[in-house]
């Protein structure tokens, strides 16, 4: 197939390594350059790297919305275009450019988690089961015709940084897959239902913030599915405290949420956390107890949600 690709991040990259290996990608459309390291330098997506490397013509603006975006677009006569998180709308016009349209790799199992963070989401609903639909553009967020999809388990200590990379090795496959089935004409679009819809919002750094006042296993999905980013942590004596790893664990009901108890579990509304990996701010990471050397956490503290 002669085809466009429209991604950013590297969840998009693999999937524009496993196009490019099988079709002919005419051009790549990725978000432009941004602010990067300590020294705020720009510096292209990884799908505009990986594209310049093996001279496939780039396009980087910041809106699809100018007509002259848009003819620009369709002027590529492309078979089909295809997206992966790359974060701009798409004009009717130009879902409707080409032969076979936009087809877009998304990662959940559509009608679940619509919007711009599924996979943090997922997570942190404590989903058992997440996957990649591949799925018709239409004008709606993430509601066109569903052409395939490809399910795995959500493993008891996967983050969203472990998801992500499962999902996009798999979102490679379910988009060569999907392609070779479009083109013999042998994938029939399922609407999506109506029940079962949800909505994945982009997260804010703001949730990261930890209250002891909710049940261990809420406290663990939410831990593994902000990680790597925001990550989540709690403050103690006005130090912030990430948690990078924890378990939780059975125990008395009766102990006050956010108390410190033996081992460094903490008390949850339910149940308790058993802290394993901390960091503090500018610090690297360290299992507790090399952690607690010189880091005073003492039995018997109760920690809240604040400074």
């Amino acid at each position: 197939m002669k085809t466009v690709f429209m991604g950013t991040p590297d969840f998009a990259l693999e999937a524009l390594k496993a196009l490019h290996s099988k079709h002919e990608v005419v051009c790549v459309y990725t978000q432009p350059p941004r602010p990067s390291g300590r020294g705020h330098k720009l510096t292209p997506s990884p799908v505009q790297q990986y594209a310049e490397e093996h001279g496939i013509p780039v396009r980087c603006p910041p809106t699809l919305k100018p007509q002259e975006e848009k003819d620009a677009f369709c002027a590529l006569q492309a078979d089909i275009a295809v997206v992966a998180a790359y974060g701009l709308l798409l004009p009717k016009v130009c879902l409707n450019a080409f032969r076979y349209g936009c087809v877009n790799i998304h990662g959940s199992l559509l009608p679940r988690w619509r919007g711009a963070a599924p996979i943090q989401r997922a997570i942190m609903a404590g989903d058992k089961e997440t996957g990649v639909t591949l799925m018709q553009m239409d004008v709606g967020m993430d509601t066109g015709d569903m052409l395939l999809k490809k399910s795995f388990p959500v493993e008891k200590k996967d983050t969203s940084g472990s998801v992500f990379e499962k999902m996009a090795r798999l979102g490679g496959q379910v988009l060569l897959e999907g392609l070779e089935l479009l083109e013999q004409g042998k994938l029939t679009p399922e609407k999506q239902p109506l029940q079962g819809v949800t909505l994945a919002p982009k997260v804010a750094k703001e949730e990261g913030l930890i209250s002891f006042d909710l049940p261990a296993e809420e406290l663990d999905c939410k831990i593994r599915g902000l990680l790597p980013w925001p990550g989540a942590w709690f403050f103690h004596n006005g130090e912030r405290v990430c948690v990078l790893d924890a378990d939780p664990v059975e125990m008395n009901p009766s102990v006050i949420p956010g108390t410190v108890c033996k081992d460094l579990i903490i008390a949850c509304k339910t149940g308790g956390l058993k802290l394993n990996v901390l960091r503090r701010d500018g610090k690297k990471a360290m299992p507790v107890q090399e952690f607690l050397r010189g880091f005073d956490l003492p039995e018997g503290t109760i920690l809240n949600a604040s400074l």
